[in-house]
């Protein structure tokens, strides 16, 4: 198994693309935190995964903007199984509009969870990774953090954010045998996503059917959308890697839509 009793923090892992990694992280044998704001979701997704695969897992109730929830629910980690290896930050949701009708609240509530979420949940467990000389800390990024759409100027500005969060740790914490690197997948079929089909619809005034074929897949090599168990194998993959050779990188997953 490749995370034998590693101790893994997935955010946002109630479902979705969290949920799937989660998942991954504990058939090959990790411990995993299911960190969310719902806490019921979080409690019913560490259960379903003590079923299935006979492994240790905790929920949190976690907003990601908030230091304190964020510095407690890493706490109670360590609380319980000594350390942190893996983190994920996967905490994300997503706000479309034009620019000049992009409220400035909206603007900071986007740049808080993908931005803040990253920085407060890597500060919280960079400590405990270095004093054991490893870890892999993992961001979720998107197509968007290498492109640009309309509509999206706080995501994609919060998403190529990363890129750089991912690189300053990644030099920081290589002496200490910290790893960061981030999976910019393309369109997956989330509610996240679900949800962005009819306002782009309505925002571009053309069809939902147009808005999946021409706007999400038709860059695409096969007009797929990604799957969240395409995803979550990157996420192990990056887990997994055992040296500092994949460091401050990024992995896109998006059948072809951006290549690089």
């Amino acid at each position: 198994m490749k995370l034998k009793d590693k101790v893994c923090i997935v955010t946002g892992a109630a479902s979705g693309i969290g949920n799937a990694i989660a998942h991954r992280y504990a058939a090959e044998g990790g411990k995993v935190a299911i960190a969310d704001l719902n806490i019921d979701a979080a409690e019913k997704a560490a259960s379903d995964i003590r079923e299935k695969f006979s492994v240790e897992a905790m929920a949190l109730a976690m907003d990601v903007t908030s230091e304190e929830q964020v510095n407690d629910g890493v706490a109670k980690v360590v609380d319980a199984w000594g350390t942190v290896d893996v983190l994920v930050s996967n905490a994300g949701i997503q706000i479309v509009n034009p620019i000049e009708e992009f409220a400035f609240a909206d603007w900071k509530k986007m740049l808080a969870i993908h931005l803040d979420g990253a920085f407060l949940t890597s500060k919280a467990v960079i400590p405990h990774m270095y004093r054991q000389k490893s870890g892999s800390i993992i961001f979720m990024g998107s197509v968007h953090s290498k492109e640009a759409s309309p509509l999206k100027s706080a995501y994609v500005t919060a998403k190529h954010g990363l890129l750089g969060l991912s690189r300053v740790i990644a030099k920081e914490g290589g002496k200490k045998g910290v790893r960061t690197n981030v999976i910019c997948p393309g369109f997956v079929k989330t509610p996240l996503v679900d949800k962005q089909i009819p306002e782009q619809a309505k925002e571009l005034g053309i069809s939902e059917e147009e808005v999946v074929s021409k706007v999400m897949l038709g860059q695409t090599v096969d007009t797929e959308f990604t799957t969240v168990e395409d995803i979550a194998e990157v996420a192990l993959f990056f887990a997994a890697f055992e040296t500092n050779a994949l460091t401050g990188q990024s992995l896109i997953a998006s059948h072809g839509w951006c290549m690089e």
